[in-house]
């Protein structure tokens, strides 16, 4: 399972359509947090 912080705002917008990052990756403007991601608290996707 994935662990989301409080306050962690998730959203495609003003991102890349397709992106690759440490805990999680945007694929046709769609966010995808993988099995297993930690996105700390406060964090803005």
């Amino acid at each position: 399972n994935a662990r989301i912080g409080d306050g962690v705002v998730i959203t495609p917008e003003g991102k890349s359509q397709n992106l690759d990052a440490e805990n999680y990756f945007i694929r046709d403007g769609i966010v995808v947090v993988p099995k297993n991601a930690v996105i700390p608290a406060g964090f803005w996707i």
